[in-house]
């Protein structure tokens, strides 16, 4: 695991810009000085590895800032993105010491972790962290369902905008506001990462993100930046119903 170890960085978690969705989100004080003794930073360059499927993990965290990818390979070398880790993600999964998927740093990331072994006890006895992780991964379980129906039944345009509506939400929920006009967020793949995870060619997502911004549906700065004039719009573009939950 390549990692650049922080020991020297101190964040109040009264300040983390995730303590609101993370799996310390339900903590009171004495809770959190406990998660405090166990803890630590660890920040990753854009493309550093922070685990290898098949690695054992004497850590699990929280993505405090960044963006990562969950890929898994097969035998025959073939690799495919499944999940995407945004902050407030949690890395690892307590009871379970082998890593399944490579987790890679897409941007530069800074994680807040907890040693395995001290995290797994104190949710023993913390219901608060126990309760917070089984709703996360009730979360993440939705996720992997609402993606197997964007890979396996949406258009090339509206897999473009599931994407977009997905990072958008996020990016809204993270900020704790409802979206007053425009929507912005900085995209945190490639165009080529995002062919990989929609299962796209390289020029069908380049046309359909041209498409989109030429019908006005989101607008970009650069290659990156998108800002979205009209998140219902974009959830129509997306083929749902509902937006799933943009915060009030």
């Amino acid at each position: 695991m390549q990692a650049t170890s922080t020991p020297k960085l101190t964040l109040d978690c009264g300040d983390c810009p995730i303590r609101h969705n993370a799996v310390c989100a339900r903590c009171d004080n004495d809770e959190l000085a406990e998660l405090e003794k166990i803890k630590y930073y660890r920040s990753f360059e854009a493309g550093q590895t922070i685990i290898w499927s098949g690695d054992e993990m004497d850590f699990v965290a929280s993505v405090v800032s960044g963006i990562a990818t969950l890929s898994q390979t097969m035998e025959d070398g073939r690799t495919q993105m499944v999940g995407l880790m945004l902050p407030s993600d949690f890395v690892g999964r307590p009871g379970r010491a082998i890593a399944p998927y490579d987790v890679v740093a897409v941007s530069d990331m800074l994680t807040c972790c907890f040693r395995r072994k001290p995290f797994e006890e104190l949710m023993v006895k913390t219901p608060h962290v126990a309760q917070r992780l089984l709703e996360m991964t009730l979360d993440e379980l939705d996720a992997a369902r609402e993606w197997m129906l964007v890979l396996g039944r949406k258009t090339a345009r509206e897999k473009i905008a599931s994407l977009l509506m997905i990072i958008a939400r996020r990016n809204a929920a993270l900020h704790l506001t409802r979206a007053q006009g425009a929507l912005e967020f900085d995209l945190p793949l490639t165009r080529e990462a995002m062919s990989d995870y929609l299962g796209l060619t390289l020029e069908t997502v380049s046309r359909q993100v041209s498409a989109l911004k030429r019908d006005g549906v989101i607008e970009l700065k650069g290659k990156r930046h998108v800002i979205v004039p009209d998140f219902d719009a974009l959830v129509n573009e997306a083929g749902d119903d509902a937006d799933g939950g943009l915060p009030v």
